[in-house]
C-alpha cells in the first residue's frame, strides 16, 4: 500500500515526459547558460581588444624606437642627448638597454629601476591590468638586440572604452536576452493560449464548425491536452446540436401521420366506439414515439450511466425465448440456441434484455413461414459475440450501415412494419453504453445481428 501510494504521488507530482515544465526548464536553463557564456566571452573579448595600444600609439612608440636606434648608432653622447630631449618631450621614465638589460650611454640604474625591467612587455602585445601604474613597454631597436624601455605615456593609456563596453555587456545584453526569452515564452505559452481563446470565442459565437489547427491538437503537453479536450467538446456539442435538430425534424415528421389520421377521424362520421378506438390507438402510438425518442436522447447524452454486472446469457435467453414463444405462438423448435453454459458477459441486465428482445422480435417479424431464429455465442479473446440469425432474406448491403440510425425503416411494407424505426437505434445506444459493439451482416438467406460484450 505504501509503495503504491508513493508511486501515485510521484505520478501526480512529477511532470510527465512531454510536460510544459520540461520545456520551460530547458528554455530557462538554456537562457541562463547562454547569458553566462555570452557575458564571459564578450567581457574577455572586450578586455583583450581594449588592452592593445592604439595605432597612433604604436606609430609614435615605433618612431621613438627609430630615433633611439639612430642615436645609439652615432654614439653614447648622442644617445644621452636624445634622452635629454625626450625628458622634455615625454616626461616619463625611459632607458635604452642591450640584450643583457644593461643600460647604454652614461645612464646608471638603481636596484628599483633594474627590478622594473623584469616587468616589461613588448609594445605590440596586450597591456596588463594587474598593476595600477602604467606599464613599461619595450620597443626593439632593429636587429641589434637593444631595446627602448619606457613608461607608457598617459595619453596612450589603453582600456579607455572598456568600462562603457563592459557596462553594455553586463546590463544591455541581459535585457536583450530577456526580451528574447519573453518572446520564446510567448511563442511557447501565450500563442497556443490565444488559439484556445479564439476557439472558445468561436464556441461562444455558435461557430461549431471551427476546429483547432492540427499543429495545436497534435501537441503532447498540457496545452495539447487542453486543446484536444476543447476540440472534443466542440465536436461533441456540434454532433449534439446536429442530432437534436435531426431528432426534432424526424419527430415532427413522424407525428404528422397520426395527427393527420386523427384530423381525418374527427372530420368523418365515425361511430363513437370506432372513434374512441382510433383515438386510443393513435394516442398510444404517439406516446410510444415520444417515449422512445426521449429514451434515445437520454442514451446518447453524457448523463446516461449503467451498472455493469455478470449476466448469464443462457438464463437470459430462456426468459426471452419463453416470452417470444408466448407472443408469437411459435413452436419451441423454431427458436434455437447454441449458447455455452459458461457464456457470461459484463453488462446491464435490463438493457441487454431489451436489446436482445428487440432484435428477436425483428427476427420473428421478418421470418418467413416455418422460418427459424437462432442465438449463438462464440468466445473471441476477452469478449463474447452473441449472434441472432434469422431466415428473413436479409437487407440490402447499402442499408447495413444505416439500419441503426434513428427513424430508419428498411422494409415498411412488411407485416408488422408499423414501427417508427427507433428500436435498433435504442439497441445500438444501449450496447455502446455497456462498452460493447453491435453490427449486422447478411448470411445469404437471412440477417445476422451480432453483439460483442466483455466476458466475465
Amino acid at each position: 500500500m505504501g509503495a503504491g501510494l508513493r508511486t501515485a504521488l510521484a505520478d501526480r507530482l512529477m511532470p510527465r515526459r512531454h510536460s510544459l515544465f520540461w520545456r520551460m526548464v530547458l528554455l530557462v536553463a538554456g537562457f541562463c547558460l547562454v547569458m553566462i557564456a555570452a557575458t564571459d566571452y564578450l567581457t574577455a573579448r572586450i578586455d583583450r581588444v581594449t588592452s592593445y595600444l592604439s595605432p597612433r600609439a604604436l606609430e609614435t612608440l615605433g618612431h621613438y624606437g627609430e630615433q633611439a636606434r639612430a642615436a645609439m648608432q652615432i654614439g653614447s653622447s648622442a644617445l644621452d642627448d636624445w634622452r635629454a630631449r625626450m625628458a622634455v618631450h615625454e616626461p616619463v621614465w625611459l632607458t635604452v638597454v642591450d640584450d643583457a638589460l644593461e643600460p647604454l650611454g652614461d645612464q646608471r640604474l638603481n636596484s628599483v629601476e633594474r627590478h622594473r625591467l623584469t616587468f616589461v612587455r613588448d609594445y605590440r602585445w596586450p597591456m596588463s591590468l594587474r598593476s595600477p601604474d602604467l606599464p613599461l613597454v619595450s620597443v626593439p631597436l632593429g636587429d641589434s638586440g637593444a631595446h627602448l624601455i619606457m613608461r607608457l605615456p598617459e595619453r596612450f593609456r589603453p582600456w579607455k572604452n572598456r568600462a562603457l563596453s563592459n557596462a553594455l555587456v553586463l546590463y544591455l545584453l541581459p535585457v536583450c536576452l530577456s526580451m528574447l526569452l519573453c518572446a520564446l515564452l510567448y511563442w511557447l505559452l501565450i500563442s497556443p493560449l490565444e488559439r484556445l481563446r479564439r476557439q472558445a470565442s468561436a464556441l461562444r459565437a455558435n461557430r461549431l464548425e471551427a476546429l483547432l489547427p492540427a499543429s495545436m491538437a497534435g501537441r503532447r503537453d498540457e496545452l495539447g491536452e487542453l486543446g484536444r479536450a476543447l476540440e472534443y467538446l466542440t465536436r461533441r456539442l456540434r454532433d449534439s446540436v446536429i442530432q437534436q435538430r435531426q431528432l426534432l425534424q424526424d419527430l415532427s415528421h413522424e407525428l404528422r401521420t397520426p395527427l393527420s389520421r386523427l384530423r381525418v377521424a374527427s372530420e368523418t362520421d365515425l361511430a363513437l366506439v370506432e372513434l374512441r378506438e382510433r383515438l386510443e390507438r393513435e394516442t398510444d402510438a404517439m406516446q410510444r414515439l415520444v417515449d422512445n425518442t426521449l429514451k434515445l436522447a437520454w442514451l446518447d447524452s453524457d448523463e446516461a450511466r449503467v451498472t455493469l454486472e455478470p449476466i448469464d446469457i443462457a438464463l437470459l435467453w430462456d426468459v426471452l425465448r419463453e416470452d417470444a414463444l408466448f407472443e408469437s405462438g411459435w413452436p419451441e423448435e423454431r427458436l434455437e440456441s447454441a449458447v455455452p453454459a459458461e457464456c457470461k458477459v459484463m453488462g446491464d441486465v435490463n438493457g441487454l434484455a431489451q436489446v436482445l428482445e428487440n432484435v428477436l422480435r425483428n427476427a420473428i417479424r421478418h421470418s418467413p413461414p416455418n422460418g427459424r431464429v437462432r442465438l449463438a455465442a462464440a468466445r473471441d479473446g476477452p469478449d463474447w459475440c452473441l449472434s441472432m440469425v434469422d431466415q428473413g432474406g436479409g437487407v440490402a448491403e447499402e442499408h447495413l450501415s444505416v439500419m441503426f440510425r434513428p427513424f430508419t425503416r428498411l422494409s415498411p411494407d412488411r407485416p408488422g412494419g408499423s414501427g417508427f424505426g427507433l428500436g435498433l437505434s435504442i439497441a445500438a445506444s444501449m450496447i455502446r453504453l455497456q462498452r460493447g459493439q453491435i453490427w449486422a451482416e447478411n448470411t445469404g438467406n437471412g440477417l445476422r445481428v451480432t453483439v460483442r460484450l466483455k466476458a466475465v
